[in-house]
């Protein structure tokens, strides 16, 4: 692979801590195991001072080791490994600022725009994790198995899930219920404990926006729409997937 294909892996770097030249000097070393400062600037084209300079910060971000010798060379460490690293050390210090922090007030009733796919994605994320007793999800297929873990999750530890897909998963979601629209929809729709909702349009581009509210009114508005919606597919002859009936009777709670 010539360096030039490798700017989405630099990219993906930056996101565990690295700058672009100690991006660049470390994908250089995973290729050629071991090398001196003066053989990373001849391969990668960066000054032998700025090299020295990356080298030191990778040696101190853990992702790569010096080995001494007549000649100080570099080596470095499994990608995987670093990674994992940074993720140990970021769950470490996510506990202890959330131990530190001062209580934050319930979440807001009123209405946030999450805008682009990724933060619509982290946001359904963390609504899923917070789930107490029941979750009502409408969501494109396609999307199913990003979230199909949580899901099962969700059904292991008895909470409700109900799913309302255009067409069948592929994705094993045993324990949901799971009514078939037969409409092609982009639109997400997620109900939280009868308490929040996240809306809006799931395409993966980052032009996607959704709704987020609390708001009491909006969230039962909200729900009879797809209680009406759940009915309406029980009417005309659908069932959910595993057979299970009277979601309706039971009421959208």
């Amino acid at each position: 692979m010539e360096y030039a294909a490798l700017g989405g892996l630099t990219e993906k770097l930056l996101q565990f801590g690295l700058t672009r030249q100690e991006a660049s000097i470390y994908l250089c070393l995973l290729r050629n195991r071991e090398l001196s400062g003066y053989e990373v600037s001849k391969l990668t084209g960066i000054s032998r001072s700025n090299v020295y300079s990356a080298l030191a910060g990778l040696v101190d971000e853990g992702a790569a080791y010096l080995l001494e010798g007549e000649t100080n060379k570099y080596t470095a460490v499994p990608v995987g490994d670093f990674c994992q690293n940074r993720i140990r050390e970021l769950e470490r210090l996510r506990e202890e600022l959330i131990g530190q922090i001062p209580k934050t007030e319930p979440d807001t009733e009123g209405y946030i725009t999450v805008s682009s796919h990724r933060h619509i994605m982290d946001k359904l994320y963390n609504m899923l994790e917070h789930v107490e007793h029941r979750v009502y999800l409408s969501i494109p297929v396609q999307y199913v198995g990003l979230v199909g873990g949580q899901l099962r999750r969700l059904t292991a530890e008895g909470k409700k899930v109900v799913l309302l897909l255009s067409e069948p998963a592929e994705e094993n979601l045993e324990g949901c219920v799971i009514y078939v629209t037969g409409k092609e929809d982009r639109q997400l729709r997620l109900i939280v404990d009868s308490a929040y909702v996240l809306t809006g349009e799931l395409t993966g581009s980052a032009a996607d926006n959704c709704l987020y509210c609390g708001q009491k009114n909006f969230v039962n508005v909200f729900k009879d729409s797809l209680r009406n919606e759940i009915k309406l597919i029980e009417l005309t002859g659908g069932i959910s997937l595993n057979g299970k009936k009277g979601i309706c009777d039971e009421g959208t709670d």
